[in-house]
């Protein structure tokens, strides 16, 4: 069984490659392997490698930057991957891809399920959307995961931010008024993997092919979300400088970044748990986990930075002035 990883420096697929190697033969590749702006090259790479699973955590995930270099991330969150999605179906082979809460326009009061209506607010998200799309039109064996406020101990995100920042400022401002469910990349994989060794043991087809929403349980706001990081990490003992008090809230339209947020991230998971017979802990285990994992061995904060990396981090999360989202 030869499983291609797409995206091997990003929080997701640097977990897939841990979660995926008892299924099969593993490569895992970044930018310099498979670059999603070369088609050419990315159908020569697939086809000489002929995998039985394709799994593309590949992604430009700059929000922000994507209003500015839309034909970029349309580049690799579509086309690029309507060619894994023909390449996979001329070997027969399994594709997952993930996509993003930014499909949603966060308008509605109840958590997303499958069957809504995407109705993306940003160039980011309308680039997921044809992503999804484009498989869903070409067809195959395919799971599209749609994921939600990811988060990992490497690369840069909301929780590496929030744990930086605490050390070195006296106060920030976190978004208030958004909820969701932050999720852990090695959550996420170990999903993935769960899932493909079902595909694969119980012989299950095409049938089981389509959408599926992947979110940690529970639901929070990115400032509770802070507060439960901060308070944490003083605990484990790491030496912070933020006072609780500090973190001061702020609203999304007030937080004035380029490209508009979905106010509801939040997941109807129900469908994942009962195809795949998943259980998905709450985003408090996974955060606690976050925080051994960083604060325990280090006792001080060293994020882990990799330039060679297809994903690309959103660095909307922290301006200049100390405000978060």
């Amino acid at each position: 069984m030869n499983i291609l990883i797409l995206g091997k420096y990003g929080q997701i697929g640097w977990e897939l490659q841990r979660a995926l190697g008892p299924l099969g033969s593993v490569v895992a590749l970044d930018r310099n392997g498979a670059d999603l702006t070369n088609e050419m090259q990315l159908r020569q790479v697939v086809r000489a490698l002929r995998p039985s699973i394709i799994v593309n955590a590949a992604a430009y995930t700059a929000v922000d930057q994507a209003e500015r270099e839309t034909e970029l991330a349309y580049q690799v969150n579509a086309r690029a991957v309507k060619i894994l999605a023909e390449e996979a179906i001329q070997l027969n082979a399994w594709l997952v891809h993930y996509s993003t809460d930014y499909v949603f326009d966060g308008r509605e009061p109840e958590p997303y399920d499958e069957l809504d209506s995407p109705q993306p607010l940003n160039a980011y998200g309308q680039s997921k959307l044809a992503g999804d799309e484009a498989i869903r039109a070409i067809g195959g064996k395919y799971l599209i995961l749609r994921c939600s406020w990811i988060y990992a101990s490497r690369r840069t995100n909301f929780a590496l931010s929030v744990l930086k920042q605490a050390q070195e400022r006296d106060s920030i401002k976190v978004i208030h008024d958004c909820v969701g469910a932050p999720t852990g990349a090695p959550l996420v994989a170990d999903v993935t993997a769960l899932a493909l060794r079902r595909i694969l043991e119980s012989g299950l087809t095409a049938d089981i092919s389509g959408v599926y929403h992947l979110a940690a349980g529970g639901v929070t706001t990115w400032h509770e979300y802070a507060s439960f990081l901060v308070a944490g990490a003083k605990r484990l003992g790491m030496p912070v400088r933020l006072n609780l008090s500090r973190i001061e809230r702020i609203s999304e339209q007030d937080y004035g970044s380029p490209a508009k947020r979905p106010l509801n991230s939040c997941f109807d998971t129900s469908k994942i748990r009962r195809t795949f017979g998943v259980e998905l802990t709450d985003w408090q285990t996974g955060a606690e986990r976050f925080l051994h994992e960083i604060v325990m061995p280090l006792r001080t904060f060293s994020p882990l930075h990799d330039s060679a990396t297809q994903e690309q981090p959103d660095r909307s999360w922290i301006s200049g002035e100390g405000n978060l989202r």
